[in-house]
């Protein structure tokens, strides 16, 4: 079984520059939220089930899941959001399961917003918390996404806090610089990782 190494970090903290980084060195990423996407794809299983439990309101006309009214619906009711996530989330861990084993490169690296907070790091060896202050995230996300401070702020209060996922974490990068800065605390992570893969 190949080394894996989960990769995560909030909204704004670089963990995408990172996995960039990553993959530009011929290591195969599996991303959680291109998965998530594709397991309410069209013909998807998941999404039969999700339009048979709330309605054929969460369906556009192409056939394809209205995926902002099905956000704004979550966001006022909790209830809601177990529900659709006792749907996804089990699609969500089969396929991401079904990729790392497929990845063909010296060590493989799921990288996943929520790693802590749904338990995929339970599917990793080992996991890497790329860091960055929320004031930072505020200001990456807000001029990358063009969301308001507010929208940011909601999406913090979801993720796990920045103390506890320091907690977790086998190795913690603090990316409070430039990309360059970024890269060069990845460097020797990689190789550590390459070694550990090795022996793995």
């Amino acid at each position: 079984m190949t080394f894996i190494l989960g990769l995560t970090g909030g909204i704004g903290s670089g963990k995408s520059a990172a996995s960039q980084w990553f993959e530009a060195q011929n290591i195969v990423v599996v991303d959680a939220d291109i998965v998530a996407r594709e397991v309410v794809e069209v013909g998807q299983p998941a999404l039969v089930q999700i339009r048979h439990i709330f309605g054929d309101w969460v369906i556009l006309e192409n056939g394809a899941l209205n995926r902002s009214a099905l956000r704004e619906h979550i966001f006022k009711d909790p209830s809601a959001r177990q529900t659709l996530e006792q749907i996804t989330h089990p699609a969500i861990r089969t396929a991401i399961i079904e990729q790392l084993a497929a990845a063909q490169s010296p060590y493989v690296i799921l990288v996943s917003p929520l790693l802590f907070e749904t338990n995929q790091h339970e599917l990793t060896d080992h996991t890497l918390l790329i860091d960055a202050t929320e004031e930072l995230q505020i200001q990456r996300a807000s001029s990358r996404d063009g969301q308001s401070v507010e929208q940011i702020q909601k999406i913090i209060q979801v993720q796990m806090p920045r103390e506890q996922k320091i907690q977790h974490a086998n190795d913690v990068v603090l990316n409070d610089g430039h990309l360059e800065h970024l890269y060069a605390q990845l460097r020797p992570l990689h190789l550590k990782y390459l070694a550990q893969a090795e022996i793995h």
